[in-house]
């Protein structure tokens, strides 16, 4: 994986993108084996036509801040789904909020009863744990405290549903809808019992994309009860209840190599074509179709899309 500059993205008006640029979960990884997935932990970019979020600032978020971008808004909207180390540790190594003064992010978390993240941000990010505070980098921070389940409403008139999901400390899940498309952001979720869960169902009905934690396979979990993760078969469980249309899986167990990752998503697939486990840095536009991940004379086959309607300058 290159930290090369990032190309812009020039996405339509009527286009509702995400692109993913962390992947992993709990801890970052590098190696060959973890070429094709990444190993930057959660950092997801969502375009709803020329509006841009940022979701979580794990340590992907450091790449989404490199290169010449120009697209990047001078008011930047973070949404934190939570606020645990592989969800934060990225942020004050986002180049933006470290060189540019004229900057302002804000920052909005849901799980900690309407309380946002500066108090905990300020704890972590201060000796002796980090060498600096966050104000003594250039941009200025405006950190928001909601309650999960609330519609955040931004002055532009943006809307963006929230729900609250099973995670320690809690989680916030997010439903992004732009001309007639619906993505929705479902990690770190630990899946309840008896599965699907209702209420979740009812957020995510007919999604064109779901975005889901699928960390353990069904036989580490048993294991890993407790700890806040789910599975790609208990994502494929809820996208066939809600009508999911397309179910990518995030959240990536550092231990799961490329090889092992390819034969998950082909079993994953043998379910549920039109699922796929998300590679850092892919960028989708949600509601176009892709081809499936398959085998070719017992070889992986790479994903690709069927069409492209995202204009890379």
């Amino acid at each position: 994986m290159s930290n090369s500059s990032e190309p812009t993205i020039l996405a339509a008006d009527q286009d509702l993108v995400l692109r993913f640029w962390g992947v992993r979960g709990s801890t970052p990884v590098s190696g060959p084996q973890y070429a094709e997935f990444g190993g930057s932990t959660p950092c997801i970019e969502v375009r709803c036509g020329q509006r841009m979020f940022i979701v979580d600032a794990g340590s992907g978020i450091y790449n989404l801040g490199q290169g010449h971008r120009t697209d990047l808004p001078q008011e930047v909207d973070l949404l934190f789904s939570h606020l645990h180390l592989d969800h934060t540790a990225g942020l004050p190594f986002f180049k933006p909020a470290v060189l540019d003064s004229d900057r302002v992010i804000n920052t909005y978390c849901g799980n900690l009863g309407g309380e946002s993240a500066g108090p905990t941000l300020d704890r972590l990010f201060a000796p002796p744990l980090f060498p600096v505070t966050l104000d003594k980098l250039c941009c200025t921070f405006h950190h928001h405290g909601f309650e999960a389940g609330q519609t955040l409403a931004f002055p532009d008139g943006t809307r963006v549903a929230t729900i609250l999901l099973n995670h320690p400390q809690g989680s916030v899940g997010y439903r992004f809808e732009h001309a007639g498309k619906r993505l929705c952001l479902i990690s770190d979720i630990e899946h309840s019992d008896p599965w699907p869960d209702p209420d979740l169902a009812a957020f995510v009905a007919d999604a064109d994309l779901m975005v889901y934690d699928g960390m353990f396979t069904d036989g580490e979990y048993p294991t890993c009860r407790g700890w806040g993760h789910s599975t790609w078969q208990k994502g494929v469980e809820l996208a066939r209840m809600a009508g999911v249309k397309a179910l990518g899986i995030i959240h990536l167990h550092p231990a799961h190599s490329d090889t092992a990752l390819r034969d998950m998503e082909a079993d994953m697939q043998a379910e549920m074509p039109t699922a796929f486990i998300a590679r850092e840095r892919q960028c989708l536009t949600v509601g176009v179709p892709r081809a499936v991940t398959g085998r070719q004379n017992g070889r992986p086959a790479m994903a690709r899309e069927m069409r492209r309607r995202i204009k890379v300058a």
